[in-house]
C-alpha cells in the first residue's frame, strides 16, 4: 500500500466524526479561506446543475423551476419527495389560473396533497374541500395519499399543511415572481419577498379544524433566511451561469456572505470540533465537505481532505489530531 492511500484509509476511519475540523481550526485564515471558496463552489455548482436539470424537465421555464424549486426549499422535515411530487401534479400554470382567488390557490395545494383526509373537519375546511372538488374535476387532478407525508414529530410551525397555505399565500399575491427573486441583495430583501402570511383561517390553526393560541402564521426571519439560503441564492447562480452574467453570480455569493450560518446538525458538529462559520458562505462550505465527501468517506477528493494528506505527504507529520 503506497503512502497516499494509507493516509486515505486513516482519514476515512473518523470521517464520520469531521475529525479533519482539527487541521481546518489551525489553518491561517487565507489558507482557511481557500478551502471555503472551494467547497461552497463546489457546492453551488452542484445546486446549478440540479436546478438545470429541473428547468429542461420543465419545459425550460423559468418561473415554473422556480415554482418547483421553492417546494423543494420549504421542507425541513424529510417531506421533500412528497413537496416535489405536489408541484409537478399541481403546476405553476395550474396556480397562474387561479391567482386571483387566494382560497382557491390554497385548495389546490392543500386538498391536492391529500393531507385533509388526516384531520376532522370544521366550516372553513368544509369550504376549502368543496373548492378542491370543483377545481380537481376542472383540471382533472389526482390527490396525494397523505401516507406519502410524513407528519410525526413535526413542529406545529413546520407542518405541511401550515406551510401549503404559506406558499398558497405567496403564489396569490406575487407575480413576477422570478424576477424578484433575482433582484434580492440581502437577507432584508428576501424576507420582504417571502414575508407572507397565511390566511385568516389559519392565525388560529396550526393544523385544520383544532384551535390554537390566535398567532399570524408568517414565514419568520429563520426560514426566510433558510429560503435565501436554499432558493435565492442557488438560482440567481443558476440564472447568472445560464445568462453568463457575472453580476448574478456574484449577488448570490454576496447574499451568502450576509446571510448568518446555518443551524444543523452538522454545523454543530463542525463547531464542537473548533470550526465556527462566520456565515451562510461558509456554513455551505462545510456542508459540502460533511455531506458530499466525509459521509461518501471521498476524503482523497475533498478539498480538505486532500489538502490535508498533501500536507502530510509533504512534511511526514501527523495529519490529524
Amino acid at each position: 500500500m503506497d503512502e497516499r492511500t494509507r493516509l486515505i484509509n486513516n482519514l476515512k476511519k473518523s470521517a464520520a466524526s469531521l475529525n479533519c475540523g482539527g487541521y481546518l481550526r489551525r489553518l491561517d485564515e487565507v489558507h482557511r479561506g481557500e478551502i471555503f471558496v472551494d467547497a461552497a463552489y463546489d457546492r453551488l455548482i452542484r445546486k446549478y446543475r440540479k436546478i438545470k436539470e429541473i428547468y429542461l424537465g420543465s419545459g425550460e421555464n423559468w418561473n415554473q423551476t422556480f415554482y418547483a424549486m421553492m417546494f423543494r426549499a420549504m421542507d425541513v422535515t424529510g417531506n421533500r419527495a412528497a413537496y416535489e411530487r405536489l408541484a409537478r401534479i399541481v403546476g405553476y400554470s395550474i396556480v397562474l389560473r387561479e391567482q386571483q382567488s387566494p382560497l382557491s390557490v390554497e385548495a389546490l395545494l392543500i386538498g391536492t396533497s391529500g393531507l385533509l383526509a388526516n384531520y376532522k373537519e370544521d366550516d372553513y375546511i368544509r369550504t376549502l374541500q368543496s373548492e378542491y372538488f370543483y377545481l380537481a374535476k376542472k383540471y382533472a387532478l389526482q390527490p396525494m395519499r397523505a401516507a406519502e407525508w410524513r407528519i410525526a414529530g413535526v413542529r406545529p410551525y413546520n407542518h405541511p399543511v401550515l406551510r401549503l397555505a404559506q406558499i398558497a399565500s405567496f403564489l396569490a399575491q406575487k407575480d413576477f415572481v422570478m424576477n424578484k427573486l433575482l433582484e434580492c441583495r440581502t437577507p432584508a430583501d428576501v424576507e420582504r419577498l417571502f414575508g407572507v402570511e397565511a390566511s385568516e383561517y389559519w392565525a388560529s390553526h396550526f393544523i385544520p379544524a383544532e384551535l390554537s393560541a390566535d398567532v399570524p402564521k408568517r414565514i419568520g426571519r429563520e426560514k426566510s433566511a433558510l429560503l435565501g439560503i436554499n432558493l435565492v441564492a442557488p438560482l440567481q447562480y443558476a440564472y447568472g451561469s445560464y445568462v453568463d452574467s457575472d453580476v448574478l453570480r456574484d449577488r448570490a455569493i454576496a447574499l451568502l456572505e450576509a446571510t448568518p450560518a446555518e443551524n444543523n446538525q452538522y454545523i454543530r458538529q463542525w463547531e464542537r470540533n473548533g470550526i465556527r462559520p462566520h456565515n451562510a458562505f461558509e456554513s455551505q462550505a462545510l456542508l459540502q465537505i460533511a455531506t458530499e465527501y466525509c459521509r461518501a468517506e471521498r476524503c482523497g477528493e475533498c478539498p480538505l481532505g486532500s489538502k490535508l494528506i498533501e500536507k502530510a505527504m509533504r512534511q511526514r507529520e501527523p495529519y490529524m489530531e
